[in-house]
């Protein structure tokens, strides 16, 4: 017997393969940026692998709104996922594609069951903190005035920017570098917001448990206290049933 939707054990059954074409599109995507002096053949053939990767998830998409018995609840329900099939069509730039790609891999990671928040925060940090470097270098490298010119320039730059630190020694030039200093800002405070809520419920929910605990013990006890109470009570009323009536002195035996 077959358990869920069609909907439902789609995902489940390309979830695993498609998370791994979105490791083939992040080789494809780092290596023309890391090795620009790359034979032509290999970024073209990143160039492919990136459009073919794509494409897939575009075409899981729209298999996922044919089995989904309501179109219009699909397509309301996972805006997201349209704006990444969407959005490289519109102009197809290679970050379109990063950024498409990053969404519609976020979207299916975190309906995973086995990918926990922590999994999910952690490797969004990665995934973010990866393409932004990788990104920031593609478009500073050969900017007149840009001070980011290596890979390690860009990862700093990337860490301080997400960390909202912004110790302004590296900061992007131009329009576009720009733009994705304010997409890893926003992304920063956003993922720092959910460490830092998850760490609050964290604690609370030991408060909590030791506090429940606690009442616990406090309520056996205050039984306890009241069972021994009606106990000593009960012993009392028992005792004084069996005690023995007290004498009533007859009249005198001796004359007047």
């Amino acid at each position: 017997m077959k358990h869920g939707t069609a909907l439902d054990r789609w995902e489940q059954r390309t979830r695993t393969p498609l998370l791994v074409l979105a490791v083939v599109f992040a080789a494809a995507y780092a290596l023309p940026v890391l090795a620009p002096d790359a034979p032509a053949w290999a970024r073209t053939a990143c160039w492919a692998a990136e459009w073919a990767v794509w494409v897939t998830f575009a075409v899981d998409y729209m298999t996922r709104l044919l089995l989904a018995t309501g179109k219009w609840a699909f397509v309301r329900s996972h805006p997201l996922d349209l704006l990444a099939v969407v959005l490289p069509l519109v102009q197809p730039l290679r970050l379109l594609r990063l950024l498409s790609t990053l969404l519609l891999v976020g979207r299916r990671a975190s309906q995973a069951p086995q990918v926990t928040m922590t999994v999910y925060v952690a490797g969004s940090v990665v995934g973010l903190m990866m393409f932004g470097s990788l990104a920031v270098l593609q478009v500073e490298r050969d900017a007149p005035s840009g001070n980011i010119r290596t890979i390690g320039d860009a990862v700093w730059w990337s860490f301080t920017t997400m960390t909202t630190v912004g110790y302004g020694d590296l900061a992007p030039t131009t329009g576009l570098g720009r733009l994705l200093a304010v997409g890893l800002m926003l992304s920063g405070i956003a993922l720092l917001g959910v460490v830092t809520a998850n760490i609050a419920a964290w604690f609370i929910s030991r408060f909590e448990r030791d506090n429940a605990e606690e009442r616990r013990q406090t309520a056996l006890l205050e039984a306890l206290t009241a069972e021994v109470a009606a106990l000593r009570a009960e012993l009392a009323r028992s005792a004084g049933a069996y005690e023995p009536a007290s004498r009533v002195p007859g009249p005198s035996s001796a004359g007047p």
